[in-house]
């Protein structure tokens, strides 16, 4: 009875989590609203693109040899898909991509531990690391072919002097950044260097972790690319340079468009990794 009379008394009691509830569905419902109006807007930015540019070349207000336009371009890609030729390079360069961009991500991220285990360690390689990170990795193409010859080899090892010292430069700042308090509690407890890896160093980085990962498209599309331009006989990479050979710049404007797709995808599926992992810390 008394308890009866409270809640008449105080009848706005649970009022707070309510409003609190209906504040949050609110501010999702604009968000949504937001997404959906930038969604709209990129659309328009690109019909606009493509308009202009298709106009621009019907009008010969730029050189349709050098610069094609819409229509010509999708119909050379069309006729690519249609006789079969597209495909298997785009799919020899997909495939080293995801190769060069799964051994960089792993190798960089090992390599980040290894120096964080060892503060010597850490101390030795830091001016090596700086200098590699500097230097011009595509000047070291040459070099993979020689030694490793002109195949798929030289192409992932182009991809990982690209994708690797930037992870580990990354990772390694993000290792440093954590904040020590968590380690020393670790510590108290027991904990060895591995604990303290496992409990507090890792699930701390994972945001890093997943941004280098975002980062690592770019950087092993680059690298790819950039091996298929030295070496390679298929791929992406190689109709561009065949483009330019025999003066088919509608080719390599197509391949272009091509990789601007297929990296969309990626990252995108990247960053659809990133929002699971972080709803989950």
């Amino acid at each position: 009875m008394n308890d009866h009379r409270e809640r008449q008394s105080n009848p706005v009691h649970i009022a707070p989590v309510e409003l609190t509830k209906t504040v949050h569905q609110q501010f999702v419902a604009d968000r949504k609203i937001e997404t959906r109006y930038v969604r709209i807007v990129q659309l328009v930015i690109l019909l606009a693109f493509f308009f202009l540019w298709e106009l621009a070349g019907r009008l010969k207000w730029i050189d349709t040899l050098l610069f094609s336009y819409p229509t010509k371009v999708f119909s050379l890609l069309w006729d690519k898909l249609l006789d079969g030729t597209l495909l298997p390079h785009a799919g020899a360069t997909v495939l080293e991509t995801i190769i060069g961009f799964a051994l960089g991500t792993l190798f960089g991220t090992a390599l980040a531990v290894i120096i964080w285990w060892s503060p010597f360690l850490s101390r030795v390689l830091d001016p090596y690391i700086v200098v590699l990170n500097s230097m011009p990795k595509v000047a070291l193409g040459p070099l993979f072919i020689v030694g490793l010859g002109p195949g798929l080899l030289s192409i992932i090892a182009t991809t990982l002097s690209i994708t690797v010292i930037i992870t580990t430069l990354v990772i390694y700042g993000s290792f440093k950044e954590v904040d020590a308090n968590y380690v020393k509690v670790v510590t108290l407890f027991g904990g060895n260097r591995r604990k303290v890896l496992q409990k507090v160093i890792l699930p701390a980085s994972f945001p890093a972790i997943v941004a280098t990962l975002k980062v690592n498209v770019g950087l092993a599309w680059v690298g790819v690319i950039v091996g298929e331009f030295l070496v390679s006989q298929i791929g992406l990479g190689y109709l561009i340079i065949y483009g330019f050979q025999v003066f088919n710049f509608t080719l390599v404007i197509s391949t272009l468009i091509v990789i601007a797709i297929v990296a969309t995808f990626m990252y995108q599926a990247v960053a659809y990794l990133e929002k699971r992992i972080t709803r989950h810390q």
